[in-house]
């Protein structure tokens, strides 16, 4: 039903320029690199070859993302596909509004995002067949190069840590994929399509596209929490994105102290980054909701410091022994009441 020919013209329409802009960089040679210093100190494997990084355009990087978008929305489309043929003579004109209109919304939301994302481990949680890629935005890794006045190479590096560190949490961690799908299934599973008559006896009236599609990158959920099932979930799914996020922002201050040879400000310039917007610009994205990514990398970042000081990294990774070991939305602002809860980390095997 929807429209996705037309959401990628507007997506590539609101992702503006960039695709002319050449970076300068071995993105290979930065992965190999930084591969053995991932592993030495996580201590987690890849089950799976590391995926070649691709430099991309923000059309490009909209393109891929509009598909996977496609395939969450696939299920509520069609629901809402089979309520709108109830409208009787309404049914044909009202099935091609609200394509088109989820269409274009969905082309603004992924074409605003394609201005701001600088790197991207992208894993299909829906299909675990499709093989997951190593995406860096090249033009708004120059831009934002240019703008931030930092060491070039070390700020390509951090980067490069942080989306390798998602390569090893969902490659490392054999169940971690699995769990997310089941939690975005069953999500989906629960979001009803209604559609209600006017009191009038009008045309019937039903919710805005834009409440399906404008958390999309916030774990990929795509519609307003209203029951107590929908809250569960939500706050299951958050709690694991704000480790998974905080997992990686950790290990990327870490090992970038270490290895990267101008670290110092990384971490200042890109939380400048992250929050100078226009007032225009806040707006849209707490309308996208944008900010509870912002928070989720906040959250989850003080959650994992917080752990690594008191029981060290070993004690951190007691997170991927099972999905009952995640944090919930209460412990990543109270680490110690988690740790109490799962108890120290296992000891190594004796030599």
């Amino acid at each position: 039903m929807v429209d996705w020919s037309l959401a990628r013209q507007i997506a590539r329409f609101a992702a503006g320029g960039g695709a002319a802009t050449v970076l300068e960089a071995d993105f290979p040679a930065l992965v190999a690199e930084n591969e053995p210093h991932l592993r030495d100190y996580t201590g987690l494997e890849l089950a799976e070859p590391m995926p070649a990084p691709e430099a991309v355009d923000r059309a490009e990087w909209a393109d891929i993302n509009l598909s996977s978008l496609g395939k969450l929305l696939e299920p509520v489309s069609e629901r809402l596909s089979l309520r709108l043929s109830m409208a009787g003579p309404f049914a044909g004109p009202l099935r091609a509004v609200t394509g088109a209109t989820m269409a274009a919304e969905s082309g603004l939301v992924i074409g605003y995002m394609s201005q701001r994302v600088l790197g991207q481990y992208e894993v299909s949680l829906l299909d675990v067949e499709e093989p997951p890629r190593l995406l860096v935005v090249a033009p708004n890794l120059a831009k934002a190069v240019r703008e931030l006045k930092t060491d070039r190479e070390s700020f390509l590096g951090w980067i490069v840590l942080h989306e390798l560190t998602h390569v090893f949490q969902f490659s490392g961690v054999p169940w971690l994929r699995e769990h997310l799908s089941g939690l975005l299934r069953e999500y989906m599973r629960t979001v009803e399509v209604r559609i209600e008559h006017g009191a009038a006896g009008g045309l019937p009236s039903f919710p805005e596209p834009s409440r399906i599609v404008e958390e999309f990158r916030e774990g990929g959920l795509m519609a307003i929490v209203q029951t107590h099932e929908q809250r569960q979930l939500m706050k299951r799914v958050q709690a694991t994105m704000a480790v998974v996020e905080g997992y990686s922002e950790h290990v990327m201050d870490v090992l970038g102290e270490r290895v990267l040879p101008a670290y110092a400000g990384l971490r200042e310039a890109m939380e400048r980054r992250r929050r100078s917007r226009s007032y225009p610009e806040r707006i849209l994205q707490r309308l996208l909701g944008m900010d509870l990514k912002l928070r989720q990398y906040e959250e989850g970042k003080a959650f994992c410091d917080a752990v690594v000081q008191r029981a060290g990294i070993d004690g951190l990774n007691r997170v991927w022994e099972s999905p009952e070991t995640l944090p919930t939305i209460g412990e990543l602002r109270k680490p110690d009441a988690w740790l109490a809860r799962v108890g120290p980390a296992a000891a190594a095997p004796a030599a």
